[in-house]
């Protein structure tokens, strides 16, 4: 533990932080994986619509913030909305 009065408070804050960023990045894994279960299990089409729309604004919200990048973002959003073309073209 560092000694210094303000490196205390940034350890403290970086900590906050990293915690925040964990709960954020989890809540992603979490809708994408909602999304695609609901996705392969060939649920409605409506309910599949409102959890990949989730999942995507959940994603968008951490890559504004700077929790992944942008292009990780992209690549999961893309991803998700190829399987659900998929899985729509396919029935």
């Amino acid at each position: 533990m560092p000694n210094i009065k303000s490196v205390k408070k940034d350890v403290i804050r970086s900590r906050k932080r990293h915690e925040r960023n964990i709960a954020a990045k989890s809540h992603i894994k979490t809708l994408i994986k909602k999304a695609r279960t609901a996705i392969d299990a060939k649920q409605e089409t409506v309910v599949v619509a409102e959890l990949v729309t989730a999942a995507i604004s959940a994603t968008d919200r951490a890559a504004k913030r700077g929790i992944i990048h942008k292009n990780a973002a992209a690549r999961r959003k893309s991803r998700l909305v190829k399987r659900q073309n998929a899985v729509a073209a396919a029935a």
